[in-house]
């Protein structure tokens, strides 16, 4: 593997010399940035971007260095020193040379490849950009932080719209689709919304996913086409939707050691359209798995526990995969070394496969499971479907050990003795076991369809009944009980099932169909014969606990019926509430890992077992409620006894008593569609159903009749209220009125007593004034005389501020406009070179795309003359082969070398298709005669055992080179469009076919197997009769003048021709998938032909 340290350095090539194919892993260089000195470290890369042509990598450190890497020139280059960590890249703007970088102090920069100066600074987050999403045109930019995303115009540097949230919801990534002006939201409540780009008008949001299959969506990934959204979280399961029908398609499970997943990638290929169907799933594991999302087949993964990868990003074009690792270390990998890594077969081993076509029914056709190991490409039937063969290990086992095999490669027998040597199952396989002991089916179709009948009406008010804390609690616990009774109608009339799934809802809270599966798999096999005497107690299980009691503990049942204690008293308790109001959580799993373990029968002997092990305390009791209270609370007691004392009582109980005689065995639930159960009365059931909704109807019209009479009565005393506050307020008003007539009498008379005292003093005043008037006459002229000195001043200083004001604004208005006309010579100075940029980019656009032009001109002309140059060479050699080995077939080999020759010039013009395929057919007929006469000629060899061995391997090659023969056909029909790539395996098939015919002197054989092949392909365009798979015999029989007498020995030589066919056939086969190993089968690039 090739190491590059770049060190202090601001340039240099990536690798010295550049690996091959076979470098290990697929990896093709690693990149580490150290910095030596007193205290070396290793500056950690963060973050990875490809631009649009897939050839240069952009990458920044944790120092704030944005390195890119040319990967065609084998250059690196320091672009930029931020000073500060970068959080998210985007280098495929409108400009290629121009990259957007978000810092750690949330802000975006534009910078410059080339130039490498600072374009822009975009402001606006107050929090790190997580993402930048860059338009199909370069032009438009969404970056997106936890609590906002941002809409840029990447011409103007402008912010456009922007998309603010409720704290309480978060966006996790808003985005661009590929391939249209759609933007896509994702929130962390799960809910994502699409948005036209152009009005910002929300055009649909995806439905909510099945229950059962919902998981926290964290990281997303879309196809190049735009149309399959992949989402995933903390969970092994991935969601597909299809965005054009906005429908959940497929759920894939990942294998069980991914439990989360960071990323996700699709990896394009140029023969798919944008359909991309390989995926990168990055796990908590830090290891990244590539998935067929149609297969479920993992390809190959990259990393590993020791060597993690943190982030990863895929090229545009699908050729590189550039990974940042958990070291801090950027590698580069080879996706064509990685499949052909994963191409390779697996080390010969001896595994057993299961068929997961018994395990899964056709209603969970959503959910998928990736299965591990590398796959191979399927043999195709005629029918064009996939057939799939599962391989399973011969091993003669006995009935009985077929019956103790659960799903999960578990065995029953291996678990009981397991728990009983250890008394519980381990904690942390617990509920894997008793999945694996219940062989629950998973119908996921059929229970999501109980759930989409919504809340049954039995359970509409259940937190009133059993008022619980925890609202996730009481939901689940509403929507098992509803699927209960949606099932089975039974279960909404039974009061006792709340108490009775409690503890599997509390246990299995976050997986509902299991829970649901697990109570209903508890019901038909634990609750057997439960039903039978509803709405009473099951009679028939207490009267055989009782038995059972009888039997072993006489002593005990005497004392309970003493005090007329009976089996509804001290069994049913613990039969309804499935012991949770007397165990511990720790006993309760315990119990039930036996109960699980063994016989249904087990379930009533732990019960029995329990009351005698409580013998002491209940001896004890002489009050009924006593007896009740112990029976509804824990007690002192080691579970351990009971349990021992449970398999105690089943093995010495006789058979006539024994529950096990009563009850059928162990059967799960079947797959596809829950089982019918209706093991109960149905009239009564009915009869309860009738009055319930009898009842619901008449409290409904109750309380409806009920507030019709509190609104009348609300109705009635709030007029009461109204009319009592105005004759209230009338009793003020003229109260008030009152008041106002005595305060005006009183104010009248104290306002002429003040009108005489103020004509009194009006008297005075105005002698005073008169005294007054001349003195304040001569202070005002005085006074007025003063003012008018101090206005002209002031005017004076008026003047002279305005004149120097006036002076200022005339020189700050000339600098102005001189510092505007500096500014628009400046703009035009900038607008003409931004215009000889363009010119000179669409200029260098131009001159690439001739040159391109003329280098496939070339290409293709030198690939023509190549295969002209490998026909000629090939038919030198076989003419030289010929000549040793059948001289006799000189004059027909010139005359199929000319065919030949002519065939090939003939697939260069495509107007004249017609005439070659009449000249081929014409050559086919020619080289049909030529091989009867020359096996006329190897007849006349008989005897002589060398030839026969070389007509045998003679034969062995035509059958193989028919083989390939047809398979070239094939792939020139679908070639019409992509004859490039197709010269060029032409020219290597030609290479091995002359290599083969030199080693093997197989000259005939091509010219059989060409004739046979082109007979195929041109019956439909001539008339030549059709040459199957031909005999010894056939000709044999057609050259019955043949100097050489074969009917002596002919059923001798059938005998022998019938075995070489089959030897031939079975050769034929080991060569084609030799072949199809050695060259999969290729896609070819559109041309045109050449002459």
């Amino acid at each position: 593997m090739e190491s590059c340290d770049l060190g202090g350095r601001r340039q240099g090539p990536i690798w010295h010399r550049k690996p091959g194919p076979a470098a290990r892993r697929g990896v093709i260089v690693n990149i580490i940035h150290s910095v030596k000195g007193y205290h070396s470290k290793t500056i950690r890369f963060l973050n990875v971007a490809f631009d649009s042509s897939g050839d240069s990598l952009l990458a920044g450190d944790q120092q704030g260095n944005i390195y890119v890497f040319d990967l065609n020139g084998n250059r690196f280059n320091l672009v930029q020193r931020t000073m500060q960590a970068c959080t998210a890249l985007a280098f495929n703007l409108r400009r290629k040379t121009e990259f957007l970088v978000a810092l750690a102090d949330y802000s975006i920069k534009c910078f410059d490849t080339e130039t490498k100066e600072l374009v822009s600074w975009m402001r606006g987050h107050e929090s790190s950009v997580s993402s930048i999403s860059i338009h199909g045109s370069g032009r438009y930019a969404i970056t997106t932080s936890r609590d906002t995303a941002q809409l840029w115009d990447l011409d103007t540097f402008q912010r456009k719209r922007k998309l603010n949230v409720r704290q309480s919801v978060g966006i996790q990534k808003v985005f661009f689709l590929p391939l249209s002006n759609t933007i896509l939201s994702c929130f962390k409540d799960n809910s994502v919304f699409a948005w036209e780009f152009d009005t910002l008008h929300c055009k649909y949001q995806l439905p909510t996913p099945v229950e059962g299959s919902v998981l926290l969506y964290k990281v997303f990934a879309v196809t190049r086409d735009g149309r399959i959204f992949v989402a995933g979280g903390k969970s092994n399961h991935l969601h597909l939707w299809c965005l054009e029908s906005r429908k959940l398609i497929r759920i894939i499970q990942m294998p069980a050691k991914v439990r989360a997943v960071r990323h996700l990638e699709f990896l394009p290929d140029c023969f798919d359209g944008g359909s991309n169907q390989v995926l990168g799933v990055l796990s908590q594991d830090n290891v990244m798995r590539f998935i067929n999302i149609e297969t479920c087949k993992l390809l190959f993964d990259i990393g590993s526990h020791e060597e993690g990868i943190s982030t990863a990003a895929v090229s545009p074009s699908g050729r590189y995969i550039a990974s940042v690792m958990e070291n801090g270390s950027l590698n580069l990998y080879s996706v064509h070394a990685l499949i052909q890594e994963g191409d390779k077969p697996p080390p010969p081993m001896f595994k057993v496969v299961e068929d997961w076509s018994k395990c899964t029914s056709e209603a969970n056709k959503l959910a998928m499971r990736v299965t591990s190991g590398r796959s191979e490409r399927p043999w195709k039937s005629k029918g064009s479907k996939i057939q799939t063969r599962l391989l399973k290990l011969q091993v003669d086992t006995s009935l009985e050990n077929k019956e103790n095999e659960l799903p999960g490669g578990l065995n029953k027998k291996r678990l009981q003795a397991l728990l009983k040597g250890f008394g519980e199952y381990p904690a942390k396989y617990r509920m894997f076991v008793w999945r694996s002991l219940l062989q629950l089916p998973e119908n996921h179709l059929a229970f999501s369809s109980l759930i989409d009948k919504g809340t049954h009406s039995a359970f509409v008010n259940i937190q009133k009944e059993y008022p619980i804390k925890s609202r996730k609690l009481l939901r689940v616990l509403q929507r098992t009980l509803s699927a209960l009774a949606h099932w089975s109608a039974i279960f909404a009339e039974t009061p006792y099932i709340p108490l009775l799934a409690f503890p599997f809802v509390k246990l299995f809270q976050n997986n509902q169909l299991i829970c649901f599966e697990v109570v209903a798999t508890v019901v038909v096999n634990l609750c057997q014969h439960w039903f039978e005497y509803f709405p009473n107690p099951p009679v028939n299980v207490l009267s055989m606990m009782e038995n059972v009691l009888a039997h072993h503990d006489k002593e005990l049942l005497q004392h309970l019926i003493k005090y007329n204690v009976t089996s509804q008293v001290y069994a049913w308790p613990l039969l309804e509430t499935l012991f949770s109001e007397v165990l511990t959580r720790e006993e309760w799993l315990k119990v039930f890992d036996n109960i699980f373990s063994n016989h249904p029968s087990y379930f009533l002997m732990i019960v029995v077992a329990y009351i005698i092990c409580c013998r002491a305390p209940l001896l004890h009791c002489d009050q009924t409620a006593d007896f009740e209270y112990f029976f509804h609370h824990r007690n002192n007691l080691d579970i351990n006894v009971v349990i021992k004392e449970a398999y105690h009582l089943m093995e010495a109980t006789p058979l006539d008593i024994h529950p096990q005689r009563m009850l059928d065995d162990f059967v799960p639930l079947t797959k596809g569609q829950y089982p019918v159960f209706n093991k109960y009365p149905k009239f009564i059931v009915d009869y309860q159903t009738q009055e319930r909704e009898r009842i619901r109807q008449d409290e409904i019209e109750y309380l409806r009749e009920r507030q019709l009479a509190h609104e009348l009565e609300a109705k009635a005393q709030e007029q009461k209220a109204e009319d009592e506050a105005w004759y209230r307020k009338q009793e003020l008003l003229r109260e008030a009125e009152e008041q106002r007539r005595k305060m005006l009498l009183e104010e009248e008379e104290k306002l002429a007593e003040r009108r005489q005292r103020l004509a009194a003093v009006k008297k005075e005043l105005k002698v005073k004034e008169l005294q007054f008037l001349d003195a304040s006459r001569r202070r005002f002229l005085k006074y007025q005389q003063d003012q008018r000195q101090m206005e002209l001043k002031r005017l004076d200083d008026e003047i002279a501020r305005k004149a120097s004001m006036r002076e200022q604004e005339t020189a700050a208005t000339v600098q102005d406009m001189e510092v505007r006309w500096m500014e628009l010579e400046s703009r035009r100075q900038l607008f003409e070179q931004h215009l000889i940029k363009d010119q000179e980019a669409v200029t260098k656009e131009m001159k690439e795309e001739v040159d391109s032009r003329r280098r496939k001109v070339d290409l293709e002309d030198h690939l023509v003359q190549r295969l002209v140059e490998i026909d000629r060479e090939e038919k030198q050699k076989a003419q030289i082969v010929t000549e040793e080995n059948l001289a006799k077939a000189e004059q027909k080999r010139v005359d199929a070398d000319w065919r030949l020759q002519a065939l090939h010039k003939l697939r260069c013009d495509d107007q004249d298709r017609e005439k070659r395929y009449n000249e081929i057919a014409k050559l086919l007929h020619d080289n049909r005669v030529k091989e009867a006469e020359l096996l006329k000629a190897v007849r006349e060899a008989e005897d002589k055992k060398d030839t026969f061995n070389i007509c045998v391997a003679q034969w062995e090659e035509v059958i193989w080179k028919k083989a390939q023969l047809e398979e070239e056909q094939k792939v020139a029909a679908a070639a019409h469009e992509h004859r490039k790539q197709f010269l060029e395996d032409k020219m290597n098939d030609a290479l091995e076919l002359a290599e083969k015919l030199q080693r093997e002197d197989g000259y005939f054989e091509r010219l059989r197997d060409l004739r046979a092949g082109r007979t195929e392909k041109g019956v439909e365009h001539q008339q030549v009769p059709r040459l199957g798979n031909i005999c010894l015999n056939d000709l044999s029989a057609s050259e019955s003048s043949s100097h050489v007498s074969l009917d002596r020995r002919r059923e001798a030589l059938a005998c022998q021709e019938r075995e070489l066919m089959a030897e031939v056939r079975r050769l034929r086969q080991k060569l084609a998938s030799q072949a199809r190993t050695r060259r999969p089968p290729a896609c070819f690039q559109a041309t045109k032909w050449t002459p």
